[in-house]
């Protein structure tokens, strides 16, 4: 039997047949059992000759290392290991790339290892890390150039820097370095130091070294992509939620920046963080001031925000996110604060800079606690504080975030992903400044209207004017029976068939002849007249303070004032009782019909929409804006301005209580009357007239051929598109029934209008410098009978011929335009004459200058002269 010594003295000398029968008999568990065993290379020096198992052993056993669960720390600490090893490295270090305030440098990670030395020795702890600029020594150098470096003698490398030998006092003399590259980025630096045994690492230490740092690049690789998948996840979760939380609260920054931090805290991945809120105010109210004017108190000599505030935090938001989660706000914070005490805060809302700060406790500049900070224990190890930066630029508060969860310093990434936040933050303050911004205009809207319902609001003295319960009742209005007060009030107003000598039921009655305080209870009397006050319990007083207020919202003007709009009111309440037409609608439409006829000028300034509309003249620039200087109203209302204006007004009127006729209707008939309100008021635009008279006379031609009187009834009453399209054309006819009045009447009114619009020639040529149309031009007032005849041709006629059409009642008003339109055809023949006489005259006398200037010069030519 073969002993040992035999055995491998044959083997020895016959390698080819050990080979050949290796390849063949060595068997799967012989081969895994050699792997699964601790590798221990003896002899380092010879490793180059280590056989092909032990180093698939060494390589299978940092495969498995890569697979396990542990931290990137690790896994490369047993990489390092087995590097030292194999090629003799005194000891090998790993050093990160990172950014800090937007600057790279590099601080240790793994740091003096060794082929025994154990991982919580080496690991280095985040408060003791060696940091240094990325530009400085071997290793920044291999950072930057990305290249891998075999240094054999440092004394002779001009790059090499003794900073990390003067803090360890270790002696550096030769090196080998290698770049973990990720994305074409470096991300970390591998650096084996000093050669056991020899001055200097060889080509073959050397391309070993690259060798094994594919495992280290693969771990490092790995890594990186993991964190940068959380950091990108992080990140957008926060803008996310941000988002969505900054849209929910507008009613002030300090519960929007609350809602939107504690909603993305597990995100940001620390431990604690602060929220200090500055104060915005710039200037400070004349009578503080006084006491440093007058030097009983120094002025502000401290820091100031770039915008020129000076720094006061008037509160902090404290989120403890450790343990059990704590929320404190500290309004009006005092400065030995722990949040402010070390002056972080105030330094970046002075300067506005980011500032990332590791192992605060050894800062001189500035004064952290090195203590607890309060009663929960929490130390502030490291800080990243930023700026929160408005839509202006202006700072509005200053995010602290203290101690990274897994003990690190905050890194760029932290950085970016805050910052992203803050900004977030600080541009989500032009939601809180537009919600105050609409806020205060609807306080000031609600103050003007306040001011504006006072001015004219019926007084009382006003009401008793026309109520008068003091004298009759000895009591006020709302102290007296509502039925006593209805028979009062008809009793006060005149009857329908004597308003000064005149009807209410015809439509040729004249206002003139009635005072305007008449008019209000000429109009108090029409309600009466439709039976709508008892049936919808208008109350008495409301009634008539709303007719008056209604009367002390027309302004003084030429044309458009409260007797227009009384006019219109009365000759809808025609329509409806004398025209008959009041048996397509109900009790209400009818109301709501003459209220809003009564409302639908009120507030009328004299000028039409096309005026609101013009642009303004910038005289100091002589630069014409459109829209930016035009009316407020114009900018309000896109079309139909002045009408939308009344309409407003009108509602405004049922807004208040003691002043809102409707006020005992269900809310259902409210939301109807106010409906009716639009169609009305909107309809007495002359730029939709064209577009709705070929529905109404549709509807005429219709009805026309019924024979009976219920079929039309029924066709109308049944369809509300046809009953608003009929009560549009009746406002239209209600505000032009001026053209229809008597001769008499219709003259001086035609006169009226025109002067209005002369007025407003006159503006616009003034204030606007342009060259107003025929109609506005006073220039041309001698052509008032022919633009009345034009006006009635292409827009009266036609309205009132249809109606007499669809209701022979109305036939009157057709009738009375007829007639003023001969009236004003006959002085504009006269005025045609004249101008014909003037014409020819003017040709006459052309001629004659003519047969002067040529007398003895016939037969020449008129256009060449020979010299």
């Amino acid at each position: 039997m073969a002993d040992k010594d035999s055995v491998e003295k044959y083997l020895e000398n016959n390698p080819q047949f050990a080979k050949e029968y290796f390849d063949k008999k060595l068997r799967a568990e012989a081969l895994s059992a050699a792997f699964s065993a601790p590798v221990d290379v003896k002899d380092t020096a010879s490793f180059k000759d280590v056989n092909s198992v032990q180093e698939a052993a060494i390589i299978f056993e940092l495969v498995q290392e890569m697979q396990k669960p542990d931290c990137m720390e690790k896994t490369i600490h047993k990489v390092l290991q087995r590097v030292a090893s194999i090629i003799q490295a005194d000891r090998v270090s790993y050093y990160i790339n990172r950014s800090r305030n937007g600057i790279p440098e590099l601080a240790t990670c793994l740091f003096d290892v060794t082929p025994t030395s154990k991982y919580e020795a080496n690991l280095v702890d985040p408060q003791t890390e060696i940091v240094f600029p990325i530009d400085m020594g071997i290793v920044g150098f291999t950072a930057t150039s990305k290249k891998p470096q075999n240094v054999p003698d440092v004394t002779q490398n001009k790059k090499f820097c003794d900073f990390v030998d003067k803090q360890t006092g270790y002696k550096t003399k030769c090196l080998l370095t290698f770049p973990m590259i990720a994305e074409k980025e470096c991300i970390g630096v591998v650096m084996a130091l000093n050669k056991i045994g020899q001055d200097h690492f060889t080509a073959e230490d050397e391309t070993l070294f690259h060798k094994y740092m594919t495992f280290a690049q693969v771990v490092a690789l790995q890594y990186f992509t993991a964190y940068m998948f959380n950091v990108e996840s992080r990140r957008s979760q926060v803008l996310l939620w941000s988002a969505s939380k900054v849209f929910e609260e507008l009613t002030d920054i300090e519960r929007q920046f609350h809602k939107a931090l504690y909603t993305v805290r597990i995100y940001l991945q620390c431990e604690r963080y602060s929220v200090g809120l500055l104060d915005m105010t710039k200037e400070k109210e004349f009578y503080d001031e006084w006491p440093v004017k007058l030097g009983d108190v120094e002025p502000y000599k401290g820091p100031k925000t770039p915008d020129g505030r000076e720094v006061i935090f008037y509160k902090i938001i404290d989120y403890l996110l450790e343990g059990k989660e704590e929320i404190k706000v500290i309004p009006g914070p005092p400065a030995d604060h722990w949040a402010l005490v070390s002056g972080l805060p105030t330094y970046v809302a002075e300067n506005g800079f980011i500032c990332n700060m590791m192992n605060v406790a050894a800062d001189d500049f500035f004064t952290f606690q090195k203590e607890a900070v309060d009663d929960t224990g929490f130390v502030i190890k490291n800080v990243l504080s930023l700026p929160i930066v408005n839509k202006k630029e202006e700072i509005v508060g200053v995010a602290t975030f203290y101690n990274r969860k897994d003990g690190k310093p905050f890194d760029e990434h932290d950085e970016q992903i805050t910052e992203a936040m803050t900004q977030f933050l600080g541009w989500s303050v032009l939601v809180c400044d537009t919600y105050d911004r609409l806020n205060r205009m609807e306080w000031r809207k609600d103050i003007a209207q306040e001011m504006l319902m006072y001015q004219t609001r019926c007084t009382k003295s006003e009401l008793q004017s026309i109520l008068n319960t003091n004298e009759k009742f000895d009591a006020e209005p709302e102290d007296c029976d509502q039925k006593e007060m209805y028979k009062l009030l008809k009793a006060t107003c005149p009857v329908a068939d004597n308003v000064n000598g005149e009807s209410l039921y015809l439509f040729s009655f004249s206002d003139f002849p009635v005072t305007e305080h008449g008019l209000i209870k000429a109009g108090i009397r029409m309600f009466f007249e439709l039976g709508v006050v008892e049936k919808f319990k208008v109350p008495a007083e409301t009634l008539t303070r709303w007719m008056y207020t209604v009367r002390k919202g027309y302004r003084d003007i030429t044309y458009h004032n409260w007797r227009h709009g009384f006019n219109v009111g009365h000759t809808m309440f025609c329509l409806l009782q004398t025209g008959r037409l009041r048996k397509y609608y109900s009790d209400l439409d009818a109301f709501a019909m003459v209220a809003a006829a009564f409302c639908h000028d009120i507030d009328h300034r004299g000028t039409n929409n096309l005026y609101q509309t013009k642009q303004v003249k910038d005289v100091s620039s002589c630069v014409c804006f459109r829209g930016a200087s035009a009316h407020p109203l114009a900018k309000l209302h896109g079309s139909s301005i002045m009408e939308r204006h009344h309409l407003e007004y009108s509602k405004t009127l049922m807004a208040e209580e003691t002043l809102n006729i409707f006020c005992n209707l269900q809310k259902r008939q409210f939301e109807t009357v106010q409906h009716l309100f639009d169609v009305c008021i909107i309809a007495t635009d002359l730029a939709l007239y064209f577009k709705k008279r070929t529905m109404f006379q549709n509807i005429v031609n219709a009805t026309e051929p019924m024979p009976e009187e219920k079929e039309a009834i029924a066709y109308i009453s049944n369809n509300p598109v046809r009953k608003e399209i009929i009560m549009a054309m009746m406002m239209t006819g209600c505000d032009l029934s001026a053209i229809t009045k008597p001769w008499e009447v219709q003259s001086k009114v035609a006169l009226m209008v025109a002067a209005e619009f002369w007025e407003q020639g006159d503006l616009e040529r003034s204030v606007l410098d342009q060259q107003p149309i025929p109609m506005m031009d006073r220039n041309c007032a001698e052509q008032l009978p022919k633009m009345q005849c034009g006006f009635i041709d292409f827009v009266c006629s036609f309205v009132y011929k249809e109606f007499s059409r669809f209701h022979k009642e109305i036939t009157p008003m057709f009738d009375g335009l007829n007639y003023n339109r001969s009236q004003w055809n006959a002085q504009a023949e006269v005025y045609n004459a004249k101008m014909k006489a003037i014409e020819d005259e003017k040709k006459k006398l052309e001629e004659e200058e003519a047969k002067k200037a040529g007398g003895g010069e016939a037969g020449k030519s008129k256009t060449c002269t020979i010299c």
